[in-house]
């Protein structure tokens, strides 16, 4: 019981940011994206009731607001963990074997690529690229990047997150 009132509690916490944030765009053309951008950026992602309320907010009707949010890959649709272990698979990161990085790090965090840890802490995604060709292969965590690494250091990196 205590958790359903903990999660209403969030969810009404989350309508009012989609509701302080759509306030700031009302009657602008144009404004989905960067309303979604903002609300996904002090919320963590969209959940749909969220998305909801910004349709309603906004005068957009709901299925425009998640073809949107659906659309571009920069939103999330479920929570991400605490810490985002983002993985480089540009063709520099590609050639160099980020694909066995992303391996270990689902093996050893026991996760599928995309996907959250059960304890809510790690989130490993897929990029197209971070920038770092000359560090190939590249992890990102928070504003920590990681480049020339082996699997093995891979593993070792969020074991000392997860410390």
């Amino acid at each position: 019981m205590e958790n359903m009132v903990a999660q209403d509690e969030r969810m009404a916490e989350y309508l009012e940011v989609a509701d302080e944030v759509a306030a700031k765009y009302a009657g602008r053309r144009g404004s989905v994206i960067p309303v979604l951008q903002q609300v996904q950026e002090r919320v963590g992602y969209l959940p749909p009731e969220v998305m909801k309320r910004i349709g309603e907010r906004l005068g957009v009707p709901p299925a425009q607001i998640f073809g949107v949010a659906s659309f571009y890959a920069q939103f999330r649709m479920a929570p991400v963990g605490k810490y985002v272990v983002k993985v480089c698979h540009g063709t520099a990161c590609h050639v160099q074997g980020a694909g066995a990085i992303t391996d270990a790090l689902c093996d050893e965090l026991g996760v599928a690529d995309g996907a959250t840890t059960e304890d809510g802490k790690f989130t490993v995604e897929s990029v197209a690229c971070l920038g770092c060709c000359s560090l190939a292969p590249v992890i990102m965590i928070e504003d920590n990047t990681y480049g020339r690494l082996t699997p093995d250091e891979a593993r070792k990196i969020v074991r000392e997150y997860g410390d």
